[in-house]
């Protein structure tokens, strides 16, 4: 039996999250807009989604950016992935940002982003004054080659 991801509507025209297709890994969040609006390029704008969600145990949500927005008009989620914590239940919003050379409308009932579902591992933080030697050890950006 699969998971249960329980969503309560914060208003009534909001829109459930959706999936495309059957087997797709994330959930289509919508927009929850009184009134439709322009996004200019180089702004930035949360947007509601009129819902809230109560994630299973042990999982987190993920609002990632939909690949058709940023490859058509530039708009992507600006914190992507933005994560919302297993405890957090209030309303999910989404913080667009326009990097296209045209402002795009957004209206109520867009899918503006995805939502995915993802497992937490918890982990004890603990302080030590060494590291274990690995081969790569502090080699950073670009260390791999080109």
């Amino acid at each position: 039996m699969l998971p249960v991801l329980k969503i309560k509507k914060l208003h009534p025209d909001a829109n459930l999250p959706t999936r495309a297709h059957p087997g797709d890994s994330g959930l289509d969040l919508h927009a929850c807009v009184d009134a439709p609006f322009k996004l200019f390029a180089g702004e930035q704008k949360l947007i509601s989604t009129g819902i809230a969600v109560q994630f299973p145990e042990g999982q987190e949500g993920q609002v990632r950016p939909r690949s058709g927005m940023a490859c058509k008009n530039g708009i992507t989620v600006l914190n992507s992935p933005g994560t919302l914590d297993n405890a957090y239940t209030g309303e999910i919003k989404v913080l667009l940002i326009n990097h296209g050379p045209h402002a795009v409308d957004i209206k109520h009932g867009d899918r503006i982003a995805q939502l995915v579902i993802a497992p937490v591992t918890l982990v004890s933080v603990l302080e030590v004054q060494e590291l274990n030697s690995t081969e790569r050890a502090a080699q950073g950006f670009g260390s791999s080659g080109a």
